[in-house]
């Protein structure tokens, strides 16, 4: 076993009376008898010095953190806000571009727990790119020029200042925790005092990250103990103690759209600020100019993962000249993505354990219309074709017509699955009213993550640009999942980000705008009067 982690309460390790075992996703693919029997052994007899905990299959452990702990990591990042909030603006910033130098200097063994946890290598080192970008130093640049602004205005000193909201309590993500857990550190240089819940199914990420990377960066910047608190637990447990403790001021949450639109509620009727990162939906229009091997390339993004990430494309809306030349081309590269075991430099596809619903969903957009292009099978390791296979083959559905495509669940919500309808409008009078019509089907979807456009034409750009208002990011000729400095990384419209929803910058997200007048030796009438 390479790693243990306990609790990370107030800057002290608290040792747990249970722990969660982390086994190597690789061996579920190799021996799932022995992964799931080490599993079940070790929830049993936690003691790391058994047989079963120096498997070669154990990667690591975590402590749960239980009622009192969950508490007192909340208390601990009540005591350090004021001290930690009123640091200097330049010395809290430095925590960004240390991190970054962190991750570089650990990116092998961060890649390696990853890996470990069943991201693709491939997968593993673009989540990572992220987080390079994120906390580029550009990207960092920007933020701070968001947070304080100075103004001279005759006598007096005018300032504009984003202020910490105080406690931040960030709930991750099962599929993407680290860098999801990761978006912490921008709270904490925003001024607020941090507690992460660390996901109990996939928690090794999230402490190591946190633990070893950001805390030792805190504590040399002259941070107080609890300034970042970071445990493991109950997802339920932890956010209904989250809710009802008078010290949490804001909570990030990322989950399923339907439970985050109840959780804003909860948030709001408690005084808690919620930031939500749902569901995403995204689509991806490609236009009769467009580069179309290189928007083939874009769309197959969307079979990453097994679709199994919010930011990929899940949607497409091709214009009918070329909508068949546009599907060989898909259906082409499709075939490039396939499945293997995680640690292989070039595999893309995840398995997917409950993949019912993408058959009932398959059978559904079928009987509805829909005509399979390619894809539909479940697939072994090796990409044999198999009635048992864990994997899903990449599938592309073809729909026509904009009018009724959203009567297709495939087309309406996130299916997260290796699964993209690619939808063909119906003629229009021209193009000018077949891109207004695109642009309001754009407009017109629920939830609004990313969304994507493929064309070399300068007016068709613009007037999507212009017109589209749906999404907190939009791409444009560009990869849909690629990560860039000063854009959002995350943050959308609808159901993807609630109804405060927009992109979102974490470090902005978790602190409000405050103006400052400072003046010297006007009487206060003159002041008030004379303009």
């Amino acid at each position: 076993m390479l790693f243990d982690f306990a609790s990370f309460i107030g800057g002290d390790d608290v040792e747990g009376t249970s722990w969660v075992y982390t086994v190597s996703s690789r061996s579920l693919l190799e021996d799932v008898f022995t992964s799931v029997s080490l599993k079940r052994q070790l929830e049993l007899d936690p003691d790391p010095n058994s047989e079963a905990a120096r498997h070669p299959y154990v990667v690591g452990r975590v402590a749960i953190a239980e009622g009192a702990q969950i508490d007192a990591a909340t208390e601990a990042a009540a005591a350090a806000v004021d001290e930690w909030s009123g640091m200097p603006l330049a010395t809290r910033m430095k925590l960004g571009e240390m991190f970054r130098e962190q991750l570089m200097a650990h990116r092998e063994t961060l890649l390696e727990i990853l890996v470990a946890e069943a991201h693709p290598r491939k997968l593993a080192e673009w989540e990572l790119t992220c987080l390079l970008q994120v906390f580029s130093a550009d990207s960092c640049s920007w933020y701070e020029q968001q947070m304080h602004t100075e103004f001279e205005h005759g006598p007096r000193r005018l300032v504009v200042r984003r202020q910490a909201d105080g406690v931040v309590c960030v709930n991750p993500p099962q599929n993407a925790p680290a860098p999801s857990s990761a978006l912490a550190v921008l709270s904490l240089m925003a001024g607020n005092a941090v507690v992460v819940r660390a996901p109990r199914s996939i928690a090794l990420s999230t402490m190591y990250i946190l633990r070893e990377l950001v805390a030792p960066l805190l504590a040399e910047l002259g941070a107080p103990p609890g300034t970042l608190n970071v445990i493991c637990g109950k997802p339920r447990q932890i956010l209904d103690r989250w809710l009802e403790h008078p010290c949490v001021d804001d909570i990030l949450y990322f989950g399923g759209s339907e439970e985050g639109k109840r959780f804003e509620q909860d948030c709001v009727a408690r005084g808690k600020k919620p930031i939500l990162e749902l569901a995403g939906n995204d689509c991806l229009v490609v236009w009769k100019d467009a580069d179309l091997e290189l928007a083939a390339e874009a769309i197959t993004e969307c079979f990453f993962g097994s679709g199994q990430i919010c930011m990929v494309p899940n949607h497409v809306v091709v214009h009918p000249d070329v909508a068949e030349e546009l599907l060989s081309a898909v259906r082409r590269q499709a075939a490039l993505i396939r499945p293997g075991y995680p640690d292989e430099p070039d595999v893309l596809l995840s398995p997917v354990r409950r993949s019912e619903r993408f058959f009932a969903l398959l059978e559904q957009a079928v009987g509805q219309g829909a005509q399979p292009v390619c894809g539909g099978r479940r697939l072994e390791v090796d990409g044999t074709p198999s009635a048992t296979g864990v994997f899903l083959e990449p599938t592309v559905l073809r729909v026509d017509g904009l009018t009724g495509a959203r009567e297709l669940d495939v087309v309406r919500h996130e299916t997260f699955f290796p699964l993209i309808p690619v939808v063909v409008p119906e003629p229009a009078a021209d193009d000018a009213a077949l891109l207004d019509a695109v642009v309001r089907f754009v407009n017109a979807n629920e939830y609004g993550l990313r969304n994507s456009l493929w064309s070399r034409s300068p007016q068709v750009v613009d007037r999507f640009v212009t017109r589209v208002r749906n999404a907190g990011l939009l791409k444009v000729n560009d990869s849909h999942i690629g990560f860039l400095p000063y854009v959002p990384s995350h943050g959308g419209t609808g159901l993807t980000g609630g109804v405060f929803g927009e992109a979102n910058y974490p470090m902005l997200k978790t602190s409000h705008l405050q103006g400052v007048s400072i003046c010297d030796g006007i009487p206060p009438r003159q002041a008030a009067f004379e303009a």
